[in-house]
């Protein structure tokens, strides 16, 4: 049995300066739809967001967008999504995408992105969920993060017993069997012993 039915991915409203990005996003909705996984996310067409979700619905895969009313304009909600839900504002619309995924992917993306990625690495830290979290450093994108996590790391701010668990994929191919990896040693007997 699949252990991963439906991931959340994070990723930019632009496309970004470097096209290893759209090309990232185009092979990840790719592979998910491939694996038979749907795709959560943001609701937006635009930039990353979009290539992402149509790439998924494209090789036939299921998108779920979760999008505030607030965006809706503003970030072109994707009415190809099998399931766009309206929702009032950015809290509601980070906890149902919680509550809808198995996993998480961060691609690149803005402040809006890392404030998502960060949120879900803070939840692991507290033991909140133990869902799988991936960081995809497409082309070094990420590698900044990396290195401010285990500067605070040095510096005593992430303390033993409050480690961050999560991965990183710096190859997009990678992501989903790491996933599915880390969602399987999850769910084994050992670990919930």
């Amino acid at each position: 049995m699949k252990t991963i039915q439906n991931i959340c991915v994070y990723c930019g409203s632009s496309l970004g300066a470097d096209p290893r990005f759209a090309e990232a996003a185009d092979a990840l909705g790719a592979a998910m739809a491939m694996a038979g996984v749907g795709l959560v996310f943001g609701g937006g067409e635009d930039g990353l967001m979009g290539r992402l979700a149509h790439s998924v619905i494209n090789n036939g895969g299921r998108v779920t967008g979760i999008i505030p009313t607030f965006l809706i304009k503003r970030e072109h909600a994707l009415k190809e999504a099998q399931e766009l839900i309206v929702v009032e504002d950015m809290h509601q619309r980070k906890q149902l995408m919680f509550e809808r995924a198995d996993a998480f992917i961060a691609l690149p993306g803005g402040i809006g992105t890392l404030e998502e990625l960060v949120e879900q690495l803070t939840w692991v830290q507290l033991a909140r969920h133990v869902k799988p979290v991936l960081i995809a450093d497409i082309g070094g994108f990420w590698r900044p993060l990396l290195s401010l996590i285990a500067h605070m790391h040095n510096l005593g701010f992430i303390r033993e017993g409050f480690d961050l668990h999560y991965m990183v994929a710096e190859k997009i191919e990678d992501a989903l069997p790491m996933l599915e990896s880390a969602a399987r040693k999850t769910l084994s007997p050992a670990s919930l012993a």
